[in-house]
Order: structure tokens, then C-alpha cells, then sequence
């Protein structure tokens, strides 16, 4: 199967049970912003907390030329009961010679702890392996943020090692827990989560 990277250019609607993962507009910079100036949010990614919503606005500008270039990029994260941006979820890197990718996500800590990261990313996985042709999908989170792999472990993802100071995130040098599925562990796992509008 061929890597369809045409597809960063065009991403789909997908639809979970609560949720819509959809590209950005820039009618979603006022929720994007209201989770993205959260220190907590921001403390184990590689943005900083927003600090004006002209920062917010700058981010979706740079989405929207991702998707114009073809670029590997971001959903928003919908929840479907109230049509409220709660977070984002994409691709940070995908190379078509190796036709693997990482994906990489956040979410207002309003909703932490509900499955909903969890329902976002096996939606995510799917997207890449059964439409993309993707082979491998990794993902990766700071060892002082354990619940990010606990995502990960519950989509099927395996840990795959720590790495030493792999990122030099807000002062600091962070060792990095490294995870990783293949589209034969998710074929066996029988996991299907959505449907294309």
C-alpha cells in the first residue's frame, strides 16, 4: 500500500462516539485559546502557554498553511455534545520512504481522566494505517508525565525504551518514554473507531 501523504492537504471529518476530529478554523482560536494559556496544559509539550489570544490566532494560521502544503498536520478535537474545541491531535512527522509517522496531542485539563485522549488517538491510528498506509505510528512523552503513556498503552501501543535527554523542553533537558504500534499489532487488536464524512 502506498503512502497516501495527499491526504495532509485534504484531512477527512472523523467521528467517534464523542467526538469530531476535523481541521482547524480559525473560528476555533477562542477555545483553542481558552485551554492553551494553561500552564498544566503547556508544562509536557514543546509550545508555551499562550499568552493573548493573537498567539492562539498566529498558531491556526500556521495549521492552515500546513494543510495548503500537504504537510503532515493537526485535527481540532470536537466534543460532539457541545461542537467546543477541547484539543488537538496529528501528526508531527510522517516519512513515506519508511511510511511511518508520530503522532503527538493535548487536551484542556478539563477533561483529563474521561478517555477521551484515548478514544482520540485510536481514532488517529486508524486514519493513519487503514488511509494513510502507514506501517508504524510512535508517539512519545516526558517520563514526568505518566499518564500521557498510559494513552498510549491503552490504544495498543508498546513501550519501546527511554530515551536519555532526547528534548530540551522549557529549561530543562527531558528524558523521553518512546511507544510505538505497527499495522499488524492494530489488524490483531480488532480495534475500529470511526467513520469518514
Amino acid at each position: 500500500m502506498q503512502l497516501s501523504m495527499d491526504l495532509f492537504s485534504q484531512l477527512p471529518t472523523l467521528i467517534t462516539p464523542r467526538l469530531t476530529l476535523r481541521p482547524v478554523r480559525m473560528s476555533d482560536a477562542s477555545d483553542l485559546y481558552e485551554y492553551s494559556k494553561d500552564p498544566e496544559v503547556a508544562r509536557h509539550v514543546l509550545w508555551d502557554a499562550h499568552r493573548s489570544i493573537h498567539q492562539t490566532r498566529a498558531y491556526v494560521r500556521f495549521l492552515l498553511r500546513q494543510y495548503r502544503t500537504g504537510a503532515p498536520s493537526t485535527f481540532v478535537i470536537v466534543l460532539s455534545e457541545n461542537q467546543k474545541v477541547i484539543g488537538t491531535i496529528g501528526f508531527m512527522w510522517a516519512q513515506p520512504e519508511n511510511r511511518s509517522a508520530e503522532v503527538g496531542y493535548s487536551l484542556s485539563r478539563e477533561y483529563w481522566n474521561r478517555g477521551i485522549m484515548t478514544e482520540a488517538l485510536r481514532c488517529i491510528l486508524e486514519f493513519g494505517f487503514q488511509k494513510l498506509g502507514l506501517n508504524r505510528i510512535e508517539a512519545q512523552h516526558e517520563c514526568d508525565n505518566p499518564a500521557s503513556g498510559k494513552v498510549m498503552l491503552n490504544v495498543g501501543m508498546k513501550h519501546e525504551g527511554t530515551l536519555r535527554q532526547r528534548l530540551y523542553n522549557k529549561g530543562r533537558f527531558s528524558d523521553i518514554q518512546l511507544y510505538a504500534i505497527l499495522r499488524e499489532d492494530f489488524k490483531k487488536s480488532g480495534l475500529v473507531s470511526h467513520r469518514a464524512d
